[in-house]
């Protein structure tokens, strides 16, 4: 479905200014923003990722992942085709890289009202905007949100981070929480490899943190990319400068999309960075895409596991209202539906 689109301003010569995502593309008539998915039609901006789903997913939230917010429930997880990123090392490529300005508009009729109603009636805590990237279908997911919110349903961000401060301010009151992937910690490989900049989202990180909006951050080790200990040094120290409580999920990469030639992340690599971060000063580092290792959410004033994990799957949770039943250590993030 074909909507105009929000944050644009017009300019001269029907040309248009998108100020969704960090790229604030100039867009002459006619043509697509870097996203494939917003065109400039006589000097208005629309976008056609509206009303359109490529996948709809019941996930535990510990998938997106989430290990501080709700954990144990369910999260109704929606995507469109599209994104303003280009990852060599994408696992949703399939999805992520489509585009309407390719001629792709895959996609099933899903409006926000039918989305809020799916996630209602499944007994899902929350809905996940996720699996591409969020900001590219910015005014569906906004109307969703603002119909979830309504309905008691939290609304989750998994995202690359590269949106505005005027896309954060304008979703502000809707959002929960956000996963935000740190890939890198030099902007030579954001350019290299994601067609991006690194500020942008260290930015967008640090305006969530003040937001009061809850955040967690992945990072996708890739073996001769991004595992250096300096590299992994650096992330570790932005994160706990922000703030030490930050989860952050280092995660294992499988070769897929342009990086297939790659072999995947070594458990000593994911133990060396979990080092690193819990060298910064972090409270608390997890393992993700492999099994068994750093999953478990455990006490920093007693070391008692608070949360016991086998997979994406709660063992245990031992937190009383938030807090360990031992030493009184209150957990930071969001365990109940009415925080």
């Amino acid at each position: 479905m074909r909507k105009e689109a929000l944050l644009y301003e017009k300019l001269t010569d029907k040309f248009v200014r998108c100020s969704l995502c960090a790229h604030r593309c100039k867009i002459a008539d006619q043509k697509f923003g870097f996203c494939g998915i917003r065109h400039n039609l006589g000097g208005e901006l629309f976008t056609y990722a509206y009303g359109k789903v490529i996948a709809a997913n019941i996930d535990p939230i510990e998938k997106k992942p989430l290990y501080h917010f709700l954990p144990g429930t369910s999260s109704f997880s929606v995507a469109t085709i599209g994104c303003n990123f280009r990852c060599d090392f994408c696992q949703n490529w399939e999805i992520s890289q489509c585009s309407f300005k390719d001629g792709h508009c895959g996609g099933t009729d899903f409006p926000p009202e039918k989305i809020v109603d799916a996630a209602s009636d499944s007994g899902c805590k929350s809905i996940s905007y996720t699996y591409t990237e969020p900001t590219v279908f910015f005014e569906y997911a906004y109307e969703t949100a603002k119909l979830a919110r309504s309905r008691n349903l939290k609304n989750i961000f998994v995202s690359n981070g590269y949106m505005t401060r005027e896309c954060l301010e304008m979703f502000r009151p809707y959002l929960d929480a956000a996963n935000i992937d740190l890939k890198f910690f030099k902007d030579e490989s954001y350019k290299r490899v994601c067609a991006a900049s690194l500020q942008p989202v260290l930015d967008s990180i640090i305006l969530l943190k003040e937001m009061g909006i809850w955040v967690e951050i992945t990072t996708l080790v890739i073996p001769g990319e991004n595992d250096s200990d300096e590299e992994l040094g650096a992330i570790a120290g932005f994160i706990s400068g922000l703030d030490k409580n930050i989860p952050w999920h280092v995660s294992r990469f499988h070769p897929d999309y342009k990086l297939n030639h790659h072999h995947p992340t070594p458990e000593t690599t994911l133990e060396k960075a979990r080092a690193q971060g819990l060298k910064a000063g972090l409270n608390f580092v997890y393992a993700g895409n492999i099994y068994g290792l750093a999953s478990d959410t455990v006490c920093p004033g007693c070391q008692k596991i608070l949360i016991k994990r086998e997979g994406f799957a709660i063992l245990e949770n031992n937190l009383s209202k938030g807090k360990c039943p031992e030493c009184g250590y209150t957990l930071p993030g969001g365990f109940s539906i009415n925080q």
